[in-house]
């Protein structure tokens, strides 16, 4: 089976969302999906990229390939240049809890 990452129309006409999503590639455009793998708001300004890093990463190098545009959209998440590098990406860390004052 031939997967690809690619994008999923969402949304109202003329008001387009998308999802970037793990599929077969015999399957149609808003078909079946395997996975979601992350959101992509062309009208928001600027627009809006969420992308799952660690997701997209597994499927890439379980073999996926990635149309034009996603390939562009993983470039600006950042998720492109770990999957070329071979880089694990950095869990996103939070921020120590503020001790209380006086105690």
């Amino acid at each position: 089976m031939a997967v690809k990452l690619r994008l999923m129309r969402m949304g109202k006409k003329k008001q387009p969302t998308y999802r970037v999503v793990a599929a077969d590639s015999r399957s149609p455009r808003n078909g079946r999906f395997i996975e979601i793998v992350g959101t992509y708001q062309p009208r928001l300004e600027p627009s809006g990229v969420s992308i799952d890093n660690a997701k997209a990463l597994r499927w890439l190098r379980d073999g996926a390939q990635p149309t034009e545009r996603v390939q562009k959209l993983l470039e600006i998440s950042g998720a492109w240049s770990h999957y070329q590098s071979g880089t694990d990406p950095q869990p996103a860390t939070e921020p120590a809890p503020a001790e209380a004052a006086g105690a």
